[in-house]
């Protein structure tokens, strides 16, 4: 019994915590810059003087557009073939936030 209530808790609590730390990950910002390539969109967002590539199924957005897109996976130096280009950070995102 004890073991059973000891469990719940800790999903409720990881629960949680994985809530607030998607609700902190989207990303956004303004459109610096973008190109399809591959079945992708790649976006460079900007946000208070930062900049963040991140790549999407392909989708349609434009230079100068405020996007908000799902947290992602993260890749450090990853090239990418279509584009001849190597990235030193790029997010991989599911899209579109909701």
């Amino acid at each position: 019994m004890v073991v059973v209530v000891f469990a719940a808790g800790l999903l409720v609590a990881w629960q949680g915590m994985y809530a607030a730390s998607l609700a902190e990950s989207l990303l956004s910002g303004k459109v610096a810059d973008t190109m399809d390539s591959g079945g992708y969109t790649y976006v460079l967002l900007e946000k208070d003087g930062e900049k963040t590539w991140a790549a999407v199924p392909q989708m349609q957005v434009a230079k100068g557009q405020t996007v908000s897109l799902n947290p992602g996976i993260e890749m450090t130096d990853f090239y990418s073939k279509s584009l001849k280009r190597t990235f030193k950070k790029i997010i991989f995102s599911d899209g579109p936030a909701n």
